[in-house]
């Protein structure tokens, strides 16, 4: 049995810092803290437990069993565990702070209920001792009945067993809160259980069980992924960082590796379903885009929306070589590395390096955009602000970049700030920095905004429109004064910049409506550039083909000329971005000889331009050459009208799961399509059926 030395109280300890404090300042009930469920849910799973008790032949007054692991099997158990301990024994202590002095016991058990460390106050350890709460003993259902640490393995989730609700009768003078540590698979590792003197119950004391639990399982996380893409996300951007961010772990493809129980929380899917999802998918934004945004200096929080339309917030940790997203340190590195050596030309994600991107290079073909580079190049070293207006997507941040590479400024940062992606609450702070104590939770030394660390360079300004308007006459003065005032200080900081904004919204009908300061405006549109829609631009196929030789890791990359006519046909509403991501996906998909295909579209695309998907087209080679499941002809479907293609394709799939009994999997995998294309299938046809 271990015993920490004397601490403090509450107040002092990482496990409420003020992040985490959080929980109880916003008036979260007990019940909702401890994840308690209704009387009546928990009188039901303890009435449960004492019948499996009963079938494993144990008897409500029997001795308890006092039988430990020798001394060998123990030291093999622990190394067995030795992740779990490593990481929950600081918890453990941490939580021992909360409750010192309160007649308690804090127990950690393996997956099998195996006490394997113990720390508690002395006066209740005897009394623990005598009915066997100590290292080594089994405290599966199995061995003691009901109890807080084998129902919560059983239930896989956090129990409490109060008193009498103990199925022995020895240990009706306990009242135990256990909670279960589960690892990145979603299977359960352990159990971290506070065990009382029945008379000492705190309503609070299974919150502070779970919360721990979650920091366990957050730092073996962490340690799992280490060299991986890790994503900490959450809708409110101040819970990044404490016990309510969700997770996610990725390759540095995009692939999916795992999601904490948080994570799995917001993204509305169990480990199982995420599995066959990408960075992409999930998050509607390509892996690429976020390395780009984390080529910029001292990159804030990233807006995304989730699958399920949900706006969140995120922060990624990479462990790769910070001159990877910083676009001239890793030139230069490029530059100095033998060029015969091909493995030192690619970085580690196995991409090559990107150029460094100029003006001349975004000059495709196109007459509008050589009419856009032959203006802004004009301006270049002038002092003159450049606003770029155009769609979304339509490669704002890319002229930017380009204009900034070719300024004289080349050799001074490049600092880019969506200013729809950083919350109202942070904005002023991001953008003109803060002195020490300027307010809750800044850094002990204060930091640079982004208006400072952007001097000598260019600051780009993305969604200048989505900028609050309380914040729009500072930055005004700045822009005229060329000085920063940092929060909480008194002394201006004289800057020089060169600025280009960015914008998708008409700022001149936001003027009107009071939304957009007339002043700010006339102070931005030194130069005003339009870049056009995708489907306005004369160069498409230059476009798409340059974008599969920046994107190709090594292969030669091509569009099949029916495909390239699709494209031509689309209206690229996502424009550049959507195009990218498109052929990005295609080009993983694509087969040997590295020609993208009808096959490779994604679903969404081929609705777009008006042509049937597989799941409404299904392969003949699963359907018949002639026939389809509902008996009428390819042909004759080829023909229909779009309610009897509907009808043909509810048809083929209910079909189709009747044969295989209505294992979806087998159905998909018979139709070639996925899972998902069924479910949402029938989900849409449900109301006709």
């Amino acid at each position: 049995m271990h015993k920490p030395g004397s601490h403090g109280g509450m107040s002092g300890s990482p496990l409420f810092d003020a992040k985490h404090q959080t929980f109880l300042d916003r008036g979260i009930s007990a019940a909702t803290l401890a994840g308690t469920k209704s009387a009546e849910d928990s009188s039901t799973m303890i009435k449960q437990s004492h019948e499996r008790s009963s079938s494993h032949g144990l008897s409500p007054h029997m001795e308890p069993d006092f039988s430990p692991l020798r001394a060998d099997a123990l030291t093999s158990l622990l190394d067995k565990n030795k992740s779990l301990y490593t990481y929950a024994l600081p918890v453990m202590e941490t939580l021992y702070e909360q409750i010192v002095n309160t007649h308690n016991l804090i127990v950690l058990t393996d997956s099998q209920g195996i006490i394997l460390h113990s720390i508690g106050d002395d006066d209740f350890t005897a009394k623990a001792d005598r009915v066997a709460l100590q290292t080594g003993v089994a405290w599966s259902e199995e061995s003691k009945g009901t109890n807080a640490i084998g129902t919560a393995i059983v239930e896989q989730k956090a129990t409490l067993v109060h008193a009498d609700e103990h199925f022995l009768a020895a240990n009706h003078f306990l009242t135990c809160s256990a909670a279960p540590i589960f690892n990145h698979r979603g299977n359960v590792v352990g159990v971290l259980d506070v065990s009382g003197d029945k008379n000492s119950f705190h309503k609070h004391t299974m919150g502070l069980v779970r919360m721990s639990a979650q920091m366990i399982e957050n730092q073996m996380f962490a340690a799992e992924f280490a060299d991986n893409i890790t994503l900490h996300f959450h809708s409110r951007p101040e819970f990044i960082g404490t016990l309510m961010e969700g997770i996610a772990s990725f390759t540095p493809g995009g692939k999916f590796l795992s999601a904490n129980r948080s994570g799995m929380f917001q993204l509305g899917l169990p480990l199982s379903a995420l599995q066959t999802h990408t960075f992409s998918s999930l998050f509607g934004v390509s892996m690429s885009a976020l390395m780009d945004h984390y080529r910029t200096a001292s990159p804030g929080y990233l807006a995304m929306c989730l699958h399920s339309g949900v706006r969140v917030f995120a922060k990624a940790v990479m462990h790769v070589p910070k001159m990877f997203f910083q676009e001239q340190d890793f030139n230069n590195a490029a530059q100095s590395a033998p060029k015969e050596n091909s493995k030192s030309q690619r970085n580690e994600f196995g991409a090559k390096p990107r150029k460094s991107l100029g003006l001349d290079m975004l000059n495709t073909g196109d007459t509008q955009i050589a009419s856009v580079i032959q203006k802004v190049s004009r301006v270049l070293g002038r002092d003159i602000p450049i606003l770029i207006t155009g769609e979304t997507g339509t490669g704002k941040e890319l002229l930017a970049q380009a204009i900034h590479n070719d300024s004289p400024r080349n050799d001074h940062p490049f600092v880019a700030v969506n200013c729809a992606s950083i919350p109202e609450t942070l904005i002023e702070s991001e953008l003109f920095g803060y002195e020490e104590g300027a307010f809750t939770g800044a850094k002990r030394k204060g930091a640079a905004g982004k208006i400072l660390q952007a001097n000598g360079g260019t600051l780009f300004l993305d969604e200048i429109g989505d900028m609050p308007r309380s914040l729009q006459a500072r930055l005004l003065r700045v822009l005229q004064e060329r000085v920063v005032t940092p929060l909480g200080s008194n002394k201006s900081i004289p800057v020089n910049i060169a600025l280009v904004c960015a914008t998708n919204r008409d700022l001149k009908a936001m003027i009107t409506k009071n939304e957009f300061r007339e002043d700010l405006y006339y102070r931005l549109n030194g130069l005003v550039v339009k870049l056009p829609p995708l489907r306005a631009r004369s160069d498409l196929v230059a476009v798409v083909n340059k974008l599969l030789e920046e994107e190709s890791n090594g292969p030669t990359f091509s569009v099949c000329p029916e495909v390239m006519d699709l494209f031509k046909r689309h209206t690229w509403p996502g424009n550049l971005r959507q195009l990218t991501n498109l052929l990005r996906t295609a080009m993983v998909m694509v087969g040997d000889d590295c020609k993208i295909c009808h096959e490779q579209l994604p679903d969404d695309f081929i609705e777009d331009v008006g042509l049937p998907t597989p799941s409404q087209n299904p392969p003949r080679a699963h359907l018949g050459a002639s026939h389809d499941p509902v008996g009428r002809s390819v042909s004759e479907n080829a023909g229909a009208s779009p309610a009897s293609l509907e009808d043909a394709e509810i048809g083929i799939i209910s079909r189709t799961l009747e044969t295989f009994g209505g294992n979806v999997s087998k159905a998909a995998r018979a139709l070639g399509i996925s899972r998902n294309t069924i479910y949402r299938k029938i989900a849409s046809f449900k109301p006709r059926v």
